[in-house]
């Protein structure tokens, strides 16, 4: 029988928050009362049949992209099953990293694709290495699969890198699938996306982690045309058209988003300088320190992470991932972005848990 549930989603929305949660995944909630948006223009239907053309202009234009390779979606997670479910038949070969977010893992056992892995190790920083995708690659590989920025550990993955990935891929005739939802918490420099590097990479990305309109569910695919029109196919099964209203909000945000960006940022840019210290301070954890993201992954170096987690909820009033939803139950992520001082308040009990108060 195929995997039908997702173990970490399950907890998420029912064992996550805390008084102190460090186990969020995105920035906080962008005010709407501050959003320059005329809410008047708002209307409860229009024409959206495949896709609301403003919307998919304004994301054609943020990814100097034509329209026709814009699949619109309900955030990432969607994205990724959908695009999961166009390019692969049950039993058909996929290649994931390791570790990964779960609900990749779990689209791919839902659709009922036979799962291969290659690992990103600690030792290498989490980096994303070529040698490890060759070696797992066989003739039968129709996807690999990655995040980038990595998600547990937001480590991020040169272009080149990426690019040599899809030459691999492009050996075997496979493509390349690349969730870039945190691709923009690289504020400098950041790189453009990875769909033009190759034409057999697929991306997938939203506006739900690095802007703070989460609740507008606006996620995204870009692809080759034809695979576009198979989505737009495929969905007809699930969907006839999205929330309009969300669409007409998403489509202004695009025109804003600097706005949206600059305010996440000044959260996100003052926890990462508080989590420097913590780390500094505690012999109890390690971790590949990464300069962007809003993620963490800390790998705890006595003891299984569920038992520390269940103490430092129910003792201490702060919640983390545990690091079994990413394959590594030594592990567990916090999450930056929210709030400041309950970020910093979040890490003090922290370290009282892991028996060291952090100055």
């Amino acid at each position: 029988m195929r995997h039908r549930q997702s173990d970490y989603m399950q907890w998420a929305k029912t064992q996550s928050r805390a008084r102190f949660n460090l186990a969020t995944s995105g920035v906080g909630p962008f005010p709407l009362r501050e959003m320059p948006f005329d809410f008047s223009t708002l209307e409860i239907n229009g024409d959206n049949t495949y896709g609301y053309a403003p919307l998919k202009n304004a994301i054609a234009r943020k990814h100097a992209v034509d329209p026709d390779c814009i699949f619109t979606t309900e955030g990432t997670s969607m994205a990724n099953y959908l695009a999961l479910a166009t390019l692969l038949e049950p039993g058909d070969e996929i290649l994931i990293e390791q570790p990964v977010y779960g609900l990749l893992l779990d689209a791919a056992s839902y659709i009922g694709a036979g799962i291969q892995r290659f690992a990103r190790t600690e030792e290498s920083g989490w980096a994303l290495d070529p040698a490890q995708v060759r070696r797992a690659l066989s003739p039968k590989t129709k996807l690999i699969v990655v995040t980038n920025l990595h998600n547990p550990s937001s480590v991020l993955t040169p272009d080149a890198v990426l690019r040599e990935i899809a030459d691999v891929a492009a050996s075997v005739g496979a493509r390349l699938l690349v969730d870039e939802v945190y691709l923009d918490a690289v504020y400098e420099n950041t790189p453009r996306t990875s769909f033009h590097l190759a034409g057999n990479i697929v991306v997938t990305s939203s506006l739900t982690k690095v802007y703070g309109v989460s609740g507008l569910r606006c996620g995204w695919i870009l692809a080759q045309p034809d695979l576009v029109r198979a989505m737009w196919q495929l969905n007809n099964l699930f969907a006839a058209t999205a929330a309009h209203p969300a669409e007409i909000i998403s489509a202004a945000v695009f025109e804003h988003l600097p706005i949206l960006l600059d305010r996440a940022r000044e959260v996100v840019d003052a926890d990462r300088a508080a989590l420097q210290p913590f780390l500094d301070s505690q012999p109890k954890v390690s971790t590949a320190r990464t300069e962007f993201g809003t993620t963490c992954f800390l790998r705890l170096k006595e003891g299984g992470a569920d038992e520390f987690l269940t103490r430092l909820r129910s003792e201490y009033e702060t919640s983390a991932v545990p690091g079994r939803f990413f394959e590594m139950p030594d592990h567990i992520r916090i999450g930056m972005g929210v709030n400041h001082q309950m970020f910093v308040e979040g890490l003090r009990r922290l370290a009282q848990a892991l028996g060291s108060e952090s100055s």
